[in-house]
């Protein structure tokens, strides 16, 4: 049995005010280009999940996020062949500022029940049912 390295990964999924799910479509050049995803991105050193969602979110979507509006909801296991990926996933209702796409990404507002219409990453799609229980 190899032993795959582990890629700790966190993401958030955003819930406007009409409970609809923030997705954002990979960009060319980058692995799993033209899959969906949940933003968020990888932890740096020292860096605790919390953290480095605040920061990502900044990064990717220009929104300030305070700690205290992420709450954990679930998480993804998967074994990509190059590595494993540990994910976990938060849920976020508040933040400021208005959501911009700063990393040329496309974004898109989706209600949970239609996530499954998007092709997302092998690792992302177990999250969705969690979502759907949450949010219809």
């Amino acid at each position: 049995m190899t032993t795959l390295k582990l890629t700790l990964v966190v993401a958030c999924a955003l819930v406007d005010a009409d409970k609809r799910v923030l997705i954002a479509q990979r960009p060319e050049g980058k692995s799993l280009a033209g899959l969906w995803e949940f933003p968020g991105g990888k932890l740096e050193p020292g860096e605790r999940p919390e953290q480095s969602l605040i920061r990502e979110l900044h990064e990717e979507l220009g929104i300030t996020v305070a700690e205290p509006c992420l709450a954990p909801l679930t998480f993804a296991s998967y074994g990509y062949e190059t590595f494993h990926l540990l994910m976990p996933l938060y849920i976020c209702r508040r933040w400021e500022g208005m959501v911009t796409a700063r990393e040329g990404q496309t974004l898109a507002w989706v209600r949970a029940n239609k996530l499954r219409d998007y092709p997302m990453p092998p690792a992302d799609i177990p999250l969705i049912p969690h979502l759907i229980d949450l949010l219809m």
